[in-house]
C-alpha cells in the first residue's frame, strides 16, 4: 500500500482519432438513459467528477478557482453528458469542443458500482458518435494516465485512438493507493 501524501511518478499518454469511424450511437440498456445537463452547476459537476475519479486521482480541477470551473461548464463549446439508471448516476463524459476542428473527450468514466457491467464501451462509443456529428471536427482527442483505471488506455486505443505523445509527471497522492505497480512509471 502506498499512503496518501507520498509523490509518486506516473505517465500521460495524449491521444488523438484523426477520422471519423463513422460509428453509430448505440442503444442503451433498457432503464438507461443519457441525458445533457444544460449549463450545469458547479456542484453537479464536481459530484460526477468525484464520484468516477476519486479513486484514480482526479483532482486538478479542484485546485482551479471555482469561477473558472464554472465558465468552463458554462462555455457553450461544453457538451456535458450523464448517464443515469435506476434512479443514480452511472456515469458521464464532456466534449469540449476549444477551437474549429477538434473536440476533446475531456472527461469519461464510469462510477465504480457501474464498472463491469458492459456500459463503458458502450458509453464511449456514444461519446465518439456525438464528437464527431458536430460539424466541423476534424480531430478528436483524449488523454489518460497511467494513475487512471488501467482498462482505460486499451480501450482508448481499441476503439481508434492512436497515441500521439507522452509526458511524465509527478503527483501526491490523495488516497491510500494499491501498490501493483500499474500506475508507476
Amino acid at each position: 500500500m502506498i499512503p496518501a501524501g507520498t509523490e509518486v511518478s506516473y505517465r500521460t499518454t495524449y491521444l488523438e482519432m484523426p477520422t471519423n469511424p463513422g460509428l453509430a450511437e448505440p442503444a442503451l440498456p433498457p432503464g438507461n438513459r443519457l441525458e445533457l445537463a444544460e449549463k450545469p452547476p458547479l456542484w453537479y459537476f464536481l459530484a460526477l467528477y468525484d464520484a468516477v475519479g476519486r479513486e484514480w486521482e482526479w483532482q486538478d480541477r479542484h485546485l482551479q478557482d471555482p469561477a473558472d470551473v464554472q465558465a468552463f461548464l458554462s462555455d457553450p463549446r461544453m457538451e456535458l453528458w450523464t448517464l443515469t439508471a435506476s434512479g443514480w448516476i452511472h456515469g458521464f463524459f464532456q466534449l469540449d469542443f476549444p477551437e474549429p476542428g477538434v473536440c476533446d473527450l475531456a472527461y469519461f468514466g464510469l462510477v465504480p458500482e457501474a464498472v463491469g457491467k458492459g456500459l463503458g464501451r458502450r458509453l464511449l462509443t456514444i461519446a465518439i458518435a456525438k464528437a464527431w456529428a458536430r460539424e466541423g471536427v476534424e480531430t478528436l482527442t483524449v488523454n489518460t494516465c497511467t494513475l487512471d483505471h488501467p482498462a482505460a488506455l486499451p480501450l482508448y486505443r481499441s476503439m481508434g485512438f492512436e497515441p500521439v505523445r507522452e509526458e511524465i509527471r509527478r503527483r501526491t497522492l490523495t488516497r491510500d493507493r494499491v501498490a501493483d505497480g500499474s500506475a508507476w512509471v
